[in-house]
């Protein structure tokens, strides 16, 4: 039998995986959110396959993105993590995750959780999008927008509003698969509840 993705899932075995048990997919582990944040905005102007096939890469240069530890990188070791092409070689990009993770201890110190910070910006309840192709789903959104200028202000880097949605999109906070995948629904009954 076949089975029916989003129209933007390609034939890639790393990008099937991805759509398949990912994307969409309600995420609150904390490392796992901060990861996927920084990756959307290193994403800015490219895909999302570029960035997904050097995951692990930044997984290993950013300490599996214990944020801690990425919040006291030195500029040198950002610098030398810059010369390696199995990242995307951009040093703002690369300083902008450990600026993300001070930013993120920043709000822990102040008591807030910001896993449930972050989920505080999806729609009440959670929406499961009318989508019947992908291209009709919206770049951004009220939330999106709001969740934007929250994390600038407390600063957090290559967070606008288009890399929030597609953010809220990766991570569950919406369901943006396409009307016709088998997974628009599956996620729901797997889960119980998009949250």
């Amino acid at each position: 039998m076949t089975v029916q993705r989003c129209a933007w899932c390609t034939q890639d075995p790393q990008y099937i995986h991805y759509h398949d048990h990912e994307w969409g997919h309600p995420l609150h582990d904390e490392a796992q959110l901060f990861e996927m944040l920084c990756l959307e905005g290193q994403q800015a102007g490219l895909s999302w396959i570029t960035v997904l096939k050097k995951r692990q890469a930044y997984r290993q240069h950013f300490f599996q993105h214990d944020i801690d530890t990425i919040a006291n990188m030195t500029d040198t070791q950002l610098g030398e993590i810059v010369q390696d092409p199995s990242v995307i070689r951009h040093l703002g990009k690369l300083q902008a995750i450990r600026s993300n993770a001070i930013a993120w201890q920043n709000l822990k110190l102040t008591g807030i959780d910001p896993v449930a910070w972050l989920w505080s910006f999806s729609a009440q309840p959670a929406l499961c999008n009318d989508v019947p192709e992908y291209r009709h789903a919206p770049a951004q959104t009220t939330e999106s927008q709001a969740m934007s200028k929250s994390l600038k202000k407390q600063g957090f880097k290559f967070v606008g509003p288009t890399i929030c949605y597609a953010f809220m999109q990766a991570v569950g906070m919406v369901n943006d698969h396409e009307n016709s995948c088998d997974f628009k629904y599956r996620i729901i009954l797997e889960k119980g509840t998009l949250r």
